[in-house]
């Protein structure tokens, strides 16, 4: 990590950052010169620097604060090490980080650390997930009363219609799409393709399949962290809210995974288009948890105005072969490359415990040998008898909190924290208005 700082001598100052359970990154600014010695000893902050609300405010009853007298926990650099920060004006590095106790001990609280425990009970049985994560936004003009695409910077021009994969729509913002390729080469991120989406100025891009976990949910985190801030520097907003448009469809974030043995061979893959049994008892255990988690894969009031029926997200839970109206889609093509589509999450969502419920709920599928119910055939929508996603906001947070079944791969004291932040939040936005809750969102998811 010094080599890093030696090798680019311009960097002036760094961010030390952590994630916290809204996915916000909460840290540091340091200067450069000082920066071996947070590289050695790490850095100090407060366990519930990691459970704020989603304005940075405190939950008011968290007994991480004056129950416990707010004390602090030690950030040490995870093994990503530093990467330079291409949307500020000033050349600078961020250094992620992530938080333990006094003793050494990861921090329970910690959403990377969710994760980690989750990857680490795939090694013990020798298994590795693989997964890749397409990201979808919107580019916004929020500079007047009411948001607007942004007029293009080649033609001035303002398109006021969605253009699914719509060249023009991306040529339209090819500067900003150039820049931010550069950068994601930069920080080592692995975009590949981008398209235009069904939403007004919507783009997605795709992130390259990993073989660790960790490092796939770090690429998310600080690809968003990329987008918003490069954005900015080109005179408007992004946004990865899940649902800034009524009449459009929302922001997802699709992960698709496979697990490979020992052997390094998927074990999805029983040579043909169905897969294994071991790909049914994963997509079980998803769908076995998957009201209980929704809070997770929908996490803000904004987040359930994207979950309706007919708009391009699963309400149902359900899962089918090549059926993007289900909650889970086994995709088509080579069998060596089975693997499982989850398309509950919206782009609003927390990297890390996104994939420690989705990797954690298809373990539990597989070490419990649940069994599958029928994949569905057509318009999942128009099915009456499907169990249900978590219509609101209030019904998500009391499933994560009654649940029986997420406290097998996420932390009871996680859960605990989650659920008072997301009780927090819900009593406050009760006084704000749509424009205020749009205001609220549109920075900081």
């Amino acid at each position: 990590m010094k080599d890093w700082l030696r090798k680019h001598p311009n960097v002036r100052t760094i961010r030390v950052a952590a994630a916290d359970l809204n996915g916000q990154a909460r840290g540091k600014r340091v200067p450069a010169r000082y920066a071996d010695n947070v590289v050695k000893n790490g850095t100090r902050f407060p366990f519930s620097v990691l459970n704020l609300d989603i304005w940075g405010e405190d939950i008011d009853d968290s007994p991480l604060v004056f129950e416990q007298g707010d004390q602090d926990g030690i950030l040490r650099p995870t093994e990503r090490g530093f990467m330079p920060m291409p949307w500020l004006e000033a050349p600078t590095a961020l250094l992620p980080i992530w938080m333990f106790r006094e003793n050494g001990t990861p921090y329970e609280g910690d959403p990377r650390h969710a994760l980690r425990a989750v990857v680490d009970r795939y090694k013990a049985r020798g298994l590795t997930p693989v997964c890749a994560i397409e990201l979808e936004f919107f580019l916004i003009d929020d500079s007047g009363k009411t948001m607007q695409v942004p007029a293009s910077p080649r033609s001035g021009k303002r398109r006021k219609a969605a253009e699914t994969l719509s060249i023009r729509a991306l040529d339209a913002f090819d500067t900003f799409f150039t820049d931010l390729y550069d950068a994601c080469e930069a920080m080592d991120i692995p975009a590949d393709t981008s398209t235009s989406e069904a939403g007004l100025g919507q783009f997605e891009v795709n992130l390259m399949h990993c073989d660790d976990a960790l490092r796939a949910a770090d690429d998310a985190l600080f690809f968003k962290m990329l987008v918003k801030g490069l954005a900015r520097r080109h005179g408007f907003a992004a946004s990865f809210m899940a649902k800034p448009y009524a009449e459009y469809s929302g922001s997802g974030l699709h992960t698709h995974f496979s697990i490979l043995d020992e052997k390094g061979e998927n074990i999805f893959d029983s040579g043909g288009p169905k897969g294994t049994a071991a790909l049914k008892h994963a997509v079980a255990g998803c769908l076995n948890a998957m009201h209980d988690s929704a809070l997770i894969f929908a996490p803000h009031q904004n987040s359930y105005e994207r979950l309706v029926p007919g708009k391009h997200a699963p309400t149902a839970i359900a899962w089918g072969y090549e059926n993007r109206t289900a909650a889970i889609r086994i995709p088509a093509g080579n069998p060596a490359a089975r693997r499982i589509e989850h398309r509950v999450a919206g782009g609003d969502v927390n990297p890390y415990l996104m994939l420690a419920a989705i990797l954690g709920s298809a373990l539990d599928g597989i070490e419990h040998q649940m069994e599958a119910p029928p994949p569905i055939v057509g318009n999942a929508y128009a099915i009456d008898d499907l169990p249900e996603i978590p219509t609101t906001w209030a019904e998500a947070i009391d499933a994560l909190e009654q649940s029986t079944i997420v406290p097998r791969f996420l932390h009871p004291e996680l859960i605990k924290n989650l659920v008072s932040t997301k009780r927090q939040e819900l009593h406050y936005t009760a006084e704000l208005n749509p424009q205020e809750l749009i205001e609220l969102y549109l920075d900081t998811v």
